[in-house]
């Protein structure tokens, strides 16, 4: 399998589906849609508080800021994890709307064919870029971003997840196989904003667990996804560092104490004890984020 695999593309939003951006007890926050065009222009203003099926109580409007995320995959049933924890939370309040696509509704013939042979020979197959051009085109605006999960792509940092969550529609392409044909990726790129995007050195064999961890630290980092903000201000990368180390309760564990300092209620020297263990631990574990200079002053 070359490093395409798992590359990914937007989504849209099929007929018979239910409204988008709704929940309720009887329907997963999560859903299905099939191949479409009636709604579309409920997709591109849709109002989350419509209900989802008779009988479904109607959820309250979303938020003025609601970041809408559109995916698309040939296993949308892989992104049901999506009901649950702050994200699922996020969902029923409104704060994130997240559509579900699969592939094969863009499809034409019988087979729901997404994939075939490589031009110029080699193993695997290459996904068609005819489905996914479907796809674009149902969902895409001048103002969308279009992330392909690719281990061809730059790196996924804490950085560019905070750039994602300014943004307000996301589309995410799940390629799987060989990857997607890359005039797709150029196609999406001549209407809009597009990113080929890697989670590490490594191969998948599909875009939809990248992007399911793009989702995961993009979404927290929305406005009104995590009950404490400073939440994503203490932790890992936030400031360039690796977080410090957490403690509770008991005090002692198995002969084991918690440092001193954090009983002390000394906020001053919490504080620079925890710059400190950030510190160490950055250059014990991951050198390569401090500068040179750091490092060659570092005492172990």
């Amino acid at each position: 399998m070359s490093c395409g695999e798992h590359r990914a593309s937007g989504s849209s939003a099929p007929a018979g589906s239910s409204k988008l951006g709704t929940g309720c007890a009887h329907s997963p926050l999560w859903r299905t849609t099939g191949r479409a065009s009636a709604t579309l222009a409920a997709q591109r203003g849709a109002p989350s508080s419509a209900t989802v099926d008779s009988g479904c109580e109607q959820r309250p409007a979303p938020y003025a800021g609601v970041v809408r995320i559109d995916i698309v995959t040939i296993f949308p049933e892989f992104f049901g994890v999506l009901d649950i924890s702050l994200l699922g939370k996020a969902r029923e309040r409104g704060i994130l709307e997240v559509n579900v696509r699969d592939l094969r509704d863009f499809t034409h013939d019988k087979h729901r064919t997404v994939d075939d042979t490589p031009y110029g020979g080699g193993a695997g197959m290459v996904m068609r870029p005819e489905p996914w051009g479907e796809a674009l085109d149902a969902m895409v605006s001048p103002t969308s971003t279009v992330i392909f999960p690719s281990a061809a792509g730059m790196p996924f940092t804490q950085s560019l997840a905070r750039e994602f969550a300014e943004h307000d529609h996301l589309i995410f392409g799940c390629g799987r196989y060989e990857g997607i044909d890359q005039r797709v990726v150029e196609y999406a790129a001549s209407v809009t904003s597009v990113y080929e995007v890697s989670l590490g050195d490594y191969v998948l064999n599909g875009g939809e667990v990248a992007a399911m961890a793009m989702i995961e630290a993009v979404g927290r980092l929305v406005d009104g996804v995590m009950g404490n903000p400073l939440s994503a201000v203490e932790e890992s990368h936030s400031n360039g560092l690796l977080e410090y180390p957490s403690y509770t309760k008991p005090a002692e564990w198995r002969g084991r104490e918690v440092p001193a300092v954090l009983l002390s209620g000394n906020h001053a020297a919490i504080a620079e004890w925890r710059i400190t263990q950030q510190l160490a631990r950055t250059r014990r574990v991951r050198p390569d984020l401090l500068p040179p200079e750091s490092n060659a002053n570092s005492v172990s």
